[in-house]
């Protein structure tokens, strides 16, 4: 395979557990479809639940045609520049393969980090009632649905913990343990 951006051989490469596709020059990441959520997944356990839609928030991406063609289809494919993430993702509308350049894998990290860092209880609370929905509606199945829904769980709990510190020394404090100070 060749890589769309410089033309250069992509080989296989397991980084984090998934198989993808590196440029020997350029360093490109190749991701079929559903491999970036899964790297994802991967690199950070706690972003399970949270998918980096490239259609997810309209106002926040620009489409622009990309003459860099597709190594699978050998169709033209195009750019997503997509909000504050600083990251223009190269995509292929046939087979939904992304290409991203160098050091944009951890840019999307980043940014969902940032975003998980700063959502509120109540922005907790609508991701906690939209996974318990996708446990029954999901298509990542139940197990992995499941593991969605405890993570959102998990990470409001903290949040309210932080946003309330008093809660959090009386519980840790009923429960016997010396809360932190």
């Amino acid at each position: 395979m060749q890589c769309p951006k410089c033309g250069s051989s992509m080989r296989s490469r397991v980084k984090h557990k998934i198989e993808i596709d590196e440029c020997t020059d350029c360093k490109s990441l190749w991701f079929d479809v559903d491999e970036l959520r899964k790297i994802k997944d991967s690199i950070d356990k706690d972003l399970n639940w949270m998918d980096f839609d490239i259609w997810k928030n309209e106002k926040e991406f620009t489409i622009v045609k990309n003459p860099r063609k597709c190594p699978h289809c050998n169709i033209e494919m195009v750019t997503i520049s997509y909000g504050s993430t600083n990251v223009e993702i190269d995509y292929c509308h046939k087979c939904g393969g992304i290409l991203l350049d160098k050091g944009e894998l951890l840019k999307i990290i980043e940014h969902l980090e940032n975003e998980l860092l700063t959502k509120n209880v109540h922005e907790y609370w609508k991701a906690t009632l939209l996974e318990a929905k996708e446990i029954v509606t999901g298509k990542e199945g139940l197990i992995s649905e499941w593991k969605d829904f405890k993570t959102v769980l998990r990470m409001m709990e903290y949040r309210i913990l932080t946003e309330n510190p008093k809660l959090a020394k009386t519980i840790a404090t009923a429960q016997g343990v010396n809360p932190i100070r």
